[in-house]
């Protein structure tokens, strides 16, 4: 019975999300809604299956619960139980911000991470880029009602810069998630453990206040510490003992990429979610198999999340056409643009034994491909059909990446791509009228000739006063600008893990830059990061999923 409703429930929620003359904001809570009603449909199904009538039943009780007991007939208390732990819910406003896809391993990390909270310990995802850690760890705070601070680590903090993070998540009740933690030297990591056991001990005595770094300071015992770290990469120090025991590992290697799809791509309204999933999972498989191995190829889940997202804005753009022609555009035009010559014709003939006779129309480009050509004659640049079109690429790409990066040899262009791109998008605005153009503003800057902090700010020894550096100057006049332009960050240099990947969190969903003081600037809606690049060598897998 309850099945039938469930179904019947999801029906009308995919029905709604199809509707065109839906609003944005409506349906991003649609969208929210069918992801975790798609979860609750999994979780009756495997009660079913398993036969479960019993309360005591451990398929029951390793749900995720949400139990209100009523105080003096009126009032009450909502409390999240899962297993034989029990949470208070922090009834904190999370706003539209969207829901993560629960998968199997979602599901185990966030049982042990639930457990660490209720044994007063901390938790750890640890696995290699782009498997979820973070953002399981985000989705946990939503669904407990939590607010998550997301801090990016680097090998610049010392125990001072952490310890403030530390003393405010106390005495606020928040939860801090300290992304790539094992980037912190490893004689500060050992100082940081410390902290984080006497905070661990006054939650377990239940003080109110305790001493912590020569103040007293309350303690609340909401606070939640979670590290992720990627073990294994170049620069990493392994964790020292005393904080492991203070930590609940959780390994998070390959996530069910097949549910993720076919759960994302029925929440964007698609009736034969399924299928298309499965198609997209075996194409991406294949083109791990088959293409060539460069730098910068990546079929992970970040990929994958963005074709799905782009695959969905397609289809509100347009109800009409069928979803095999929305998704073979989505898987075109956001893996054409980085494939090498000789690997293109080995995608597009997978890409044919996947879709078989489904042509794609003609791209309508032409205002912005006229734009392009008129501003490459007045710069006295050969209209090459080449150039013409990377520049429309860049152009499809920056419409779903926040951060994009032109990779190739010196004297190919890149410099020429976005700057003829930026002075198109000009034209169209100031010349043609074109509701399409817009004007562009660019800070370019080479982050390998500047010391680490110069580029992002550090701390004067002698009087202890935060200094901005260049790029944390230019992220905070950008941030706080209200003009309608786009801003364009220009990094015209080599790419090495010294400085990117202080920028992990910029170019996640987060969307926020971390500084050491504790500064967290978000990347606006109006701001994108461009970088030029001849390869990708050195790069690890976090910057180019």
């Amino acid at each position: 019975m309850l099945k039938k409703k469930q179904k019947k429930y999801l029906k009308k929620l995919t029905e709604l999300v199809r509707d065109p003359n839906l609003n944005n904001i409506n349906r991003s809570k649609t969208v929210a809604l069918i992801t975790m009603e798609i979860h609750n449909r999994d979780v009756i199904e495997r009660l079913i299956k398993r036969d479960c009538n019993d309360p005591q039943s451990f398929t029951w009780l390793s749900q995720l619960r949400f139990n209100f007991d009523v105080h003096d007939g009126q009032y009450g208390e909502c409390k999240v139980q899962q297993t034989n732990c029990t949470l208070p819910y922090s009834y904190e406003y999370q706003g539209n911000n969207g829901r993560l896809v629960v998968t199997p391993l979602t599901d185990r990390c966030i049982l042990t991470l639930l457990t660490a909270m209720y044994l007063n310990r901390g938790g750890n995802p640890l696995g290699p880029a782009g498997t979820g850690k973070t953002e399981t760890v985000k989705d946990l705070a939503k669904n407990v009602g939590q607010y998550c601070v997301v801090s990016n680590c680097s090998d610049g903090m010392d125990y001072k810069s952490v310890g403030r993070i530390f003393s405010g998540l106390c005495q606020s009740g928040c939860w801090g998630c300290f992304d790539e933690f094992n980037r912190i030297k490893i004689e500060v990591i050992s100082v940081v453990a410390m902290q984080v056991l006497s905070i661990l001990d006054a939650q377990r005595t239940r003080q109110d206040e305790f001493l912590f770094m020569g103040s007293m300071i309350p303690c609340s015992t909401n606070t939640g510490i979670f590290i992720t770290m990627n073990p294994g990469y170049a620069g990493r120090t392994e964790l020292p003992d005393n904080l492991k025991a203070l930590m609940r590992p959780v390994a998070m290697m390959a996530p069910d990429l097949n549910l993720i799809a076919e759960v994302m791509l029925a929440a964007e309204g698609f009736v034969e979610a399924r299928t298309l999933a499965k198609k997209t999972i075996t194409l991406y498989s294949l083109m791990q198999q088959q293409l060539s191995k460069q730098d910068h190829y990546d079929y992970g889940l970040r990929n994958l999340k963005a074709v799905l997202s782009m695959a969905g804005s397609l289809k509100r753009q347009d109800v009409n056409r069928t979803e095999e022609l929305i998704l073979l555009k989505a898987l075109k035009d956001m893996n054409l643009p980085k494939f090498i010559k000789e690997d293109l014709a080995l995608f597009m003939l997978l890409l044919n034994d996947l879709f078989p006779g489904l042509e794609l129309p003609m791209e309508n480009c032409n205002n912005l491909k006229a734009a392009v050509e008129r501003d490459m004659l007045r710069s006295g640049l050969q209209n090459h059909k080449k150039l013409v079109e990377n520049i429309l690429q860049l152009h499809n790409s920056q419409l779903t990446r926040h951060c994009n990066m032109l990779v190739g040899s010196t004297m190919s262009g890149k410099s020429v791509a976005w700057k003829t791109l930026a002075a198109a998008k000009i034209a169209m605005l100031n010349e043609d009228h074109d509701v399409e153009g817009c004007d562009v503003s660019t800070y370019i800057l080479n982050p390998k000739c500047v010391t680490l902090s110069e580029l992002y700010g550090e701390y004067d020894l002698q009087t202890f006063e935060w200094e901005d550096g260049i790029l944390s100057t230019i992220f905070k006049k950008c941030s706080e600008s209200e003009k309608k332009d786009e801003k364009w960050i220009i990094f015209d240099g080599p790419i090495d893990a010294m400085w990117i990947e202080s920028m992990n969190s910029v170019m996640d969903d987060n969307k926020i830059l971390t500084l050491i003081n504790g500064d967290r600037i978000p990347l606006t809606d109006s701001m994108a990061l461009v970088f030029e690049v001849e390869d990708l060598s050195v790069a690890s897998p976090g910057e180019f999923a």
